[in-house]
């Protein structure tokens, strides 16, 4: 793709950031899951390693980068692009995984337990899911704390990061964890869209830049810190933060750089990216699936090529499924039909992240 001018090209990076970042997460349960069931470790896991700083915070950086359009809009309208859009996905898709697993969930229990298990998946985010049922939290909340000065809003954030607080609900671990990235979205759009446009055009400092973070991330990422809560450097407190913040704007500036390079693999990160959310709700099924076939089977012994083949399933098989469906009545499955909405929708749009 030319660095033409045009505002949808310059724009891409964005599609090509999330596209990033959902193969990097459909790349991680895929691997640790098939190293876990296989017992060991292949050529990927060093790749989710040094990840697993910036993976999740450049996904909610990202998320955030559109809240500033539509936080100044009544409940009604807001709640519906951010908060009814994320828990409708959520809802339909507790019920289809839940359904799925069905006899491991309700045990001996019955639909008595399968009903006690969606009762409490309503406030306790279920398996995958718990990103966007976080994305509706950390909505509704911004858009509360509006009035607050983004410094003090930023600092409280970081501070709720830097307290590394553990707890054995999903929705309080993740928060603390993660909102600072998703605030920093919100607050730095204005800064980040200007970075990645510098990125394109100075393509030299840009890689430069790169490199030097890569070598970075990978010694913090992958040298042990001799603590059990901390395994890793990077995931101390303070330098957790700074690596996924780092990591979140190399993101920004790998993806402004691949849009301007384009050619075929641009175009699939990209097409990924567009479907970012299409992906996370449906790969857990077939990569489970696919995981489970070529272990039994055994006709692959290595580690790092089951895995690679399980990941690649698990992002094809949502993208073929949504476009079977498409312009059918399954297409709820990923499209949210306009009774589901509170304000009147112009057209059904495709599901993402919303950008407005």
């Amino acid at each position: 793709m030319a660095d033409t001018g045009d505002t949808r090209d310059r724009l891409a990076w964005v599609d090509i950031a999330k596209g990033i970042c959902i193969l990097l997460v459909v790349m991680m349960h895929s691997v640790t899951g098939t190293g876990d069931a296989m017992g060991g470790e292949g050529f990927l896991h060093p790749v989710v390693a040094f990840a697993k700083p910036f993976r999740i915070p450049d996904f909610f950086l990202l998320s955030g980068l559109f809240m500033g359009r539509v936080i100044d809009r009544d409940w009604r309208l807001f709640s519906d692009r951010r908060v009814v859009h994320f828990a409708y996905f959520y809802l339909l898709w507790l019920v289809i995984q839940s359904a799925a697993r069905y006899g491991k969930i309700v045990g001996d229990g019955g639909p008595a337990a399968f009903a006690a298990h969606l009762a409490h998946a309503l406030i306790e985010p279920y398996s995958s899911l718990w990103f966007i049922y976080l994305l509706a939290v950390f909505s509704v909340v911004t858009k509360a704390l509006r009035r607050v000065p983004g410094v003090v809003l930023l600092a409280a954030a970081a501070l709720l990061q830097i307290a590394d607080i553990r707890s054995d609900s999903t929705l309080i671990e993740e928060f603390c964890a993660r909102y600072v990235f998703f605030v920093a979205g919100y607050l730095f759009a204005a800064r980040i869209f200007p970075l990645a446009d510098m990125a394109r055009r100075h393509v030299g400092p840009a890689l430069g830049g790169l490199a030097l973070w890569a070598v970075l991330e990978g010694w913090l990422a992958l040298t042990p810190a001799g603590n059990t809560a901390h395994p890793t450097l990077a995931s101390l407190p303070l330098v957790s933060l700074a690596l996924g913040a780092a990591g979140a704007l190399a993101i920004v500036v790998a993806a402004a750089l691949i849009g301007r390079t384009g050619g075929p693999a641009a175009d699939a990160i990209r097409a990924c990216g567009r479907r970012s959310i299409v992906i996370y709700l449906a790969f857990s099924l077939p990569m489970a699936a696919t995981r489970e076939i070529l272990i039994r089977t055994g006709i692959i012994a290595d580690i790092g090529a089951v895995s690679l083949i399980v990941m690649v399933v698990a992002v094809l098989v949502p993208l073929a499924l949504e476009w079977l469906v498409r312009g059918t009545p399954l297409n709820i499955l990923f499209v949210r039909p306009a009774r589901c909405h509170l304000a009147p929708a112009h057209g059904l749009a495709r599901l993402a992240v919303p950008a407005t």
